[in-house]
C-alpha cells in the first residue's frame, strides 16, 4: 500500500495528538489497538499516514521539525507517545489573517502565540509546498474564528489538487458555492467542524435522540464547556464563536424530536481555566416531560483530553479521504462529513451516520487484495472499482 502523506495547517494541541498517534499505534497489532473506531480502512492502518508538510504562525514551532513542534509553544496535550522519532518534515511559515486573535496577547507567554516575524506565504507558496512534498490532503487545524485562513488553506487545497478536511466551524463543506467548486475541481472534502471521539456534542446528540426515541419531549437544555488550553483562550473573544456556536447548537437541533426554542437551548464554550490545561470538562443539563407530562431531568459532568478526542477522528477522516482520491471520488464526501462532523452539508442520526460510514468502507474492502497485488506488480497506484 502507499503511504497517506498528510499536510497539516496549525500545529497545535489537535496536531500533536494526532503525529503522536500515528506513532503510538505504528506497532500496535489490531488486537491491542485500544482506542481507534477501525483498525484498517480500505487496507490502510494509522502506520500507513505520514506528515509531508506543516505550517503553522508560532515563533516557538516554525523552523521546526514537526516531532518537536508538536511538543513547543502553547502546546499542552497529553505527552502519550514522546519520544518521537524526527520526523525530517520543517514546520514552515503559516498565513496568518485572522488565524490569530488579538486579545492573546495579554495572556503570558506560555499560553498564548508568539507571533514568527518571518514573511507570510502566499497562495503561489503554500501551493508549491503542498506539490513539492506530494502532500495528498491538507487538514485545517486553524483556530475557531479563522474565517479568512480556513478559506485561503480551502482554496491552496483546491488548486493544488489535494483532498481538504475542515476541523473547525467555518462553513466551507455546508456551504453550497464552495462544495461546488470541490465538485468541480473533482477534490475530495469533509467537514465541517469535527466531532469528537466521545464529547460533549455526539454524546449530547445520543442523549436527545434518545428522548425522541422513547417519546420523552425535550423542553430545554444547556451544554457548557470549561478548558485551559489555547482554543478555550482563543474563544474568549465572543465575535469569533458565532459558526462555532450555531454548528453544536444545530448538530443537537438535528436529532431532536421537534425544534427547540432558541431561548431555551444553549450550546457552547463557557470560560478559559487555565490549569485545566488540555483537559475539557463538559455540563450537559436536560429538562422534559414523559408519560402523563411528568417532569424529568438528567445532569450529566464529562471530563476529558480534549485534542485526542479528535485525532480518534481525524486518524479516521484522514484514510476515508485517501480511499476517495484513490477511487476518484470528489467533492463533499457525504458518509465521512456527517459521521466524523458536527456541520456536515446534510445532517443524519448518529445510528444513520454510523451506518453510512460503514458502507462506505465495505465497498473498498473488496478490492484492497487485488488492489495490493497489482501495486506489488506493476508498483503504481490503480483505481478502486465501484
Amino acid at each position: 500500500m502507499s503511504k497517506i502523506r498528510i499536510a497539516i495547517a496549525g500545529v497545535g494541541n489537535c496536531a500533536s495528538s494526532l503525529v503522536q498517534g500515528i506513532q503510538y499505534y505504528r506497532d500496535k497489532k489490531p488486537t491491542d489497538a485500544i482506542g481507534l473506531m477501525h483498525w484498517d480502512i480500505g487496507g490502510f492502518t494509522p502506520a500507513d499516514i505520514e506528515v509531508a508538510a506543516a505550517f503553522d504562525i508560532d515563533k516557538r514551532k516554525v523552523g521546526k521539525d514537526v516531532s518537536d513542534a508538536i511538543f513547543s509553544g502553547s502546546n499542552c496535550t497529553r505527552a502519550f507517545c514522546p519520544d518521537l522519532p524526527p520526523s525530517g518534515v520543517e514546520v514552515q511559515m503559516g498565513r496568518i489573517l485572522d488565524g490569530f486573535s488579538d486579545h492573546m496577547r495579554e495572556y503570558e507567554d506560555k499560553y498564548t502565540f508568539v507571533l514568527a516575524d518571518e514573511p507570510e506565504p502566499g497562495k503561489t507558496e503554500v501551493i508549491k509546498i503542498l506539490r513539492d512534498t506530494n502532500s495528498e490532503i491538507l487538514l485545517n487545524y486553524m483556530p475557531v474564528g479563522s474565517e479568512e485562513a480556513a478559506r485561503f488553506y480551502a482554496e491552496c487545497a483546491l488548486d493544488a489538487g489535494v483532498a481538504f478536511i475542515k476541523n473547525i466551524p467555518v462553513f466551507i463543506s455546508s456551504n453550497p458555492v464552495w462544495a461546488k467548486r470541490f465538485e468541480e475541481k473533482n477534490v475530495p472534502l469533509i467537514g465541517d467542524d469535527i466531532k469528537s471521539q466521545l464529547g460533549a456534542t455526539i454524546t449530547h446528540r445520543i442523549l436527545t435522540d434518545l428522548f425522541k426515541k422513547r417519546g420523552v419531549k425535550l423542553e430545554r437544555t444547556y451544554q457548557l464547556n470549561t478548558g485551559g488550553n489555547t482554543d478555550f483562550l482563543n474563544m474568549l473573544n465572543r465575535h469569533r464563536l458565532v459558526s462555532k456556536k450555531k454548528s453544536k447548537t444545530e448538530a443537537v437541533q438535528a436529532v431532536a424530536a421537534r425544534r427547540i426554542e432558541n431561548e431555551n437551548i444553549h450550546i457552547g464554550p463557557s470560560d478559559y481555566v487555565p490549569w485545566q490545561k488540555d483537559n475539557k470538562v463538559c455540563f450537559i443539563r436536560m429538562e422534559g416531560k414523559l408519560f402523563g407530562d411528568v417532569p424529568m431531568d438528567i445532569e450529566l459532568r464529562l471530563s476529558v483530553e480534549d485534542s485526542p478526542n479528535s485525532a480518534g477522528v481525524a486518524i479516521d477522516a484522514l484514510r476515508c479521504a485517501k480511499l476517495a482520491l484513490d477511487s476518484g471520488l470528489g467533492g463533499v464526501l457525504e458518509a465521512p462529513s456527517a459521521y466524523f462532523c458536527k456541520h456536515p452539508p446534510r445532517q443524519f442520526t448518529d445510528d444513520d451516520a454510523y451506518h453510512m460510514i460503514e458502507n462506505f468502507i465495505e465497498k473498498f474492502r473488496d478490492n484492497v487484495r487485488e488492489m495490493s497485488d497489482y501495486r506489488r506488480r506493476k508498483g503504481q497506484e490503480i483505481t478502486v472499482k465501484g
